[in-house]
Order: structure tokens, then C-alpha cells, then sequence
């Protein structure tokens, strides 16, 4: 019989769409999925990682993410981060994240006014979180996207620091939605907690397409392993 994967949580706002993807796609590469609702206040002990999937949470009133940042489960979500438990935030995930203060920074329309929906290429700027850990710096992914706010904003004083800081972890190839220099993923400052903007639990299988999520979603999992196996050993 095969070892059991790490439990990782998936978590559905009213508007969330990706998460049955997501969790078809841990399930896809061996983790052990679990669907959580919005409403749910604690996480279960052995839960390793959480993955925030990409939808429309809320249906975008006031901005994206705005209400689901004061949903019940995000103070699960708050307490695992602090702790170092890895959180993965996709999309409309990632934009929760922002709103929550997780990360830094504020997603706004795209560019060009229009929804984004099509694969790119984005290029791993740091190899210094757990997602990234299997990448080097200068990899290319392609990775699908679809948004249409995925503008990351910050001023330049802070974009600074998360530069200096290697915050910055995924960047477009080409600008495709106006993402200050071609932001697609940032990461908090100890690494734990990533909001990217592309998909990549819809490219793990390449029936399907790319696979350039893969090494992102592998990495949450490798994670997530050895938090629970830290747990297993206790203290030394």
C-alpha cells in the first residue's frame, strides 16, 4: 500500500471555481485534498498546507477578495501562516492574500480593460520558498492564466524592500495585464506564503496542456510532508 500524502486544504468561498481543479490536482500528484468550507473557524491539526483556489469569492463586491479576507476560515488561514505552515493563494486566492495583509500590494484591472484568459511564460525570479525549492532562478513555467485583475500594484519604497528581500518570486515573460515589471507571483518575507496570479493546478497532466505547475504544487507538497513529519518527531 502506498503512503498516504500530506493533508492539504482547500478552501471554498461562495464564488470559489478552481477548487475542485485544485483538489483534483493534489490528488493528481499523491497529496491527500480536503475540501473546507468558508464558514469552518479551525483547521484540522494534521492539515500540512492550504491552497486558496482562483474564483470570484463573494462575487467581487467591493474588490476582489475585499469580503472574503473577513470570512471565518481566514483566521485559521492568519494563525497557520504564523506559524510556517506553507499557504498557496491562486488568483482570486492571491487577491485575498493582498486583501488580508498577508502579502503586499493590491491587484487591479488588467491593463487593458479586458478579461485574460490564455497560457504564458513566466520566469522564477527566486528559488527561496518551499514552491520553488525544486527551480532554479531564470526557469521558465507556462502556466495558464485567466483574470481580470491581476494588475499587482505597490509604491516604489516597498517594491524596493521585496525585491532586496527576494519576495518577488515569479515574473511574465511579457507584460500581460500591467503587473508592476511583470510581477506574477510574490511571496510574504519568510517564504511561507505565495500568491501567484497564473494557474497552476490546470497544468500538472499534459493530455491537458502545460505542465508548468507542476514544480509549484510539488513543492507545496513537499512541504506540507515535512511540516507533518516535524509534528510526527516532536519536540528533540
Amino acid at each position: 500500500m502506498s503512503e498516504r500524502g500530506p493533508r492539504i486544504a482547500v478552501v471554498t468561498f461562495p464564488g470559489s471555481n478552481d477548487d475542485g481543479d485544485a483538489r483534483l490536482a493534489l490528488e493528481h500528484l499523491g497529496a491527500d485534498a480536503v475540501a473546507v468550507w468558508h464558514a469552518t473557524s479551525e483547521l484540522d491539526s494534521d492539515i500540512g498546507g492550504v491552497i486558496l483556489p482562483g474564483g470570484f469569492s463573494y462575487g467581487d463586491y467591493l474588490r476582489c477578495g475585499a469580503l472574503a479576507r473577513s470570512a471565518p476560515v481566514m483566521d485559521a488561514v492568519r494563525e497557520f501562516a504564523a506559524v510556517g505552515g506553507p499557504v498557496l493563494g491562486i488568483c482570486n486566492g492571491f487577491q485575498i492574500l493582498c486583501e488580508a495583509g498577508l502579502l503586499p500590494g493590491v491587484l487591479r484591472p488588467n491593463r487593458q480593460l479586458e478579461f485574460l484568459c490564455t497560457d504564458v511564460t513566466v520566469v522564477v525570479e527566486s528559488a527561496g520558498t518551499p514552491f520553488t525549492s525544486g527551480l532554479a532562478r531564470g526557469d521558465e513555467l507556462v502556466i495558464p492564466v485567466k483574470h481580470g485583475e491581476g494588475n499587482w500594484v505597490v509604491d516604489d519604497g516597498l517594491y524596493a524592500e521585496l525585491v532586496e528581500g527576494g519576495q518577488i518570486v515569479l515574473r511574465y515573460a511579457e507584460d500581460v495585464n500591467g503587473s508592476r515589471d511583470r510581477v506574477a507571483g510574490i511571496a510574504n518575507r519568510d517564504g511561507n506564503v505565495l500568491g501567484l496570479m497564473p494557474h497552476p493546478e490546470h497544468a500538472v497532466d499534459p493530455l491537458l496542456g502545460p505542465t508548468g505547475g507542476l514544480p509549484l504544487l510539488q513543492g507545496l507538497i513537499g512541504a506540507a510532508r515535512e511540516r507533518l513529519a516535524g509534528y510526527a518527531l516532536g519536540p528533540r
